[in-house]
């Protein structure tokens, strides 16, 4: 299993969407955490997204929900591949290529 490292925008996105929904549902809030953990747990396995719209970055989309997990691959340890989990992004929001959402 490869470490797993977030960036902090990756943190920020999470807790905002968890925020989000916790306000109204924090059943519904733990569900879409879970889901986003377990999504990226698998890819700390074995890591099988897309190509990403940034260059460098690959992404994810968690099953069945909104959301996509945009990550790099490093070797930081030399020789230990880890993932860097760069951003977390409701797939509705505007996204071009080369830039993140604002």
């Amino acid at each position: 299993m490869r470490p797993v490292v977030w960036s902090r925008h990756a943190h920020n996105d999470f807790r905002g969407i968890i925020g989000t929904i916790a306000r109204d549902d924090p059943t519904a809030a733990d569900n879409v955490a879970n889901r986003i953990d377990q999504t990226i747990q698998a890819l700390a396995a074995t890591p099988t997204g897309r190509k990403g719209r940034v260059s460098g970055s690959y992404e994810k989309v968690v099953r069945g929900m909104p959301y996509i997990i945009a990550y790099a691959l490093g070797d930081e340890p030399k020789g230990h591949e880890t993932v860097t989990i760069l951003r977390v992004i409701h797939g509705a929001r505007d996204w071009r290529e080369e830039s993140w959402p604002a």
